[in-house]
């Protein structure tokens, strides 16, 4: 089964790569793991303007949604980027407020961009803590409106993802959130974040070894590293049809195959980047770097590829349910 964009998904896409290119989201991206959020932040009114946060929020709060297909579109779209900041937690935090009150009273200004959120369990550490606005963790009790952040911010394998613990405690907004149909929108997010950071790692591989010369000829005309890149390349295509199908039926199984499919084809990526770019790949300096720690980061975010795998597993035997 072939799982295509219409025109106006195209259009979609289009517009927002064409908006987060003249963004220069590198530098961006350096400014937000130092800390400084300003550019940041404008960057995440633009890609909320352009309605990406609406797509997981219903129309009665001030939504489009909810449109998991659109959705993956667009995170495609910000991982082919690395746009930063808590992206997939603000569609986490989107569809545990599920109560109308709640709903109400914290999904518009997550839909306009207003704010930013992150969700994460009691005790763990959770994206971006220092900079959102709305913190959401989860104990035995249900669900909290976490008070702010718990000591400094730590630094994880990808520097863009800056980590925080939340304070302990907080306003009860309901005794059963509805973690299981989060995680499903999470990882679909995570996915499609996924799937794009390959992708652009895939095209800037094959751009430098187009460029790079070796014995008087291009390195990208070796059989070697043509294998390399079909390999990278396959996986990818074979990753793409998983995320837009699970975006169409939302089954914890087809979300859990398509998360965990996605993040291994952009490891793969990123592995095959790195070596077809010799010792210039290990360098912070140089923009790739900011993908290959992506990849990395996404890999086990929200699900590593055993708990993905578990869940597959159900739902092949019959456990899976819709999200």
């Amino acid at each position: 089964m072939r799982f295509l964009l219409d025109p106006e998904q195209r259009a979609f896409a289009d517009s927002l790569n064409a908006m987060l290119t003249a963004a220069d989201t590198p530098s961006v991206v350096r400014e937000w793991s130092r800390g400084e959020h300003a550019r940041g932040r404008a960057l995440w009114r633009r890609v909320a303007d352009a309605g990406v946060f609406a797509l997981a929020v219903p129309e009665a709060y001030e939504g489009l949604g909810p449109r998991p297909v659109e959705l993956a579109v667009a995170f495609v779209e910000l991982g082919r980027h690395a746009v930063p900041g808590p992206l997939v937690e603000t569609v986490a935090a989107a569809a545990l407020l599920t109560e109308p009150g709640l709903a109400k009273r914290l999904l518009p200004t997550l839909a306009s961009g207003e704010a930013l959120a992150t969700a994460a369990p009691a005790g763990a550490y959770a994206l971006d803590g220092d900079v959102a606005t709305t913190r959401l963790s989860w104990d035995g009790d249900g669900l909290r409106l976490a008070p702010g952040p718990d000591g400094p911010v730590r630094a994880s394998l990808d520097p863009a993802r800056r980590l925080t613990r939340l304070l302990p405690g907080g306003e009860l907004l309901t005794a059963e959130p509805p973690l299981a149909h989060a995680l499903s929108w999470a990882r679909l997010a995570t996915a499609a974040q996924a799937l794009g950071v390959g992708l652009a790692l895939l095209d800037r591989t094959v751009a430098y070894v187009k460029q790079r010369t070796q014995f008087g000829v291009a390195v990208g005309s070796f059989q070697a590293v043509k294998h390399q890149l079909a390999d990278a390349k396959l996986a990818l295509e074979f990753a793409r049809p998983l995320v837009f199908g699970a975006a169409l039926t939302m089954t914890e199984s087809d979300v859990a195959a398509a998360k965990v499919t996605a993040c291994e084809a952009a490891y793969k990526a990123a592995r095959t980047a790195l070596q077809l770019h010799g010792a210039i790949g290990y360098t912070a300096e140089y923009d790739l770097s900011l993908w290959l720690t992506k990849a990395r980061a996404l890999h086990g975010a929200w699900g590593d590829p055993g708990e993905c795998r578990a869940a597959v597993l159900d739902g092949l035997s019959g456990g899976g349910r819709r999200s």
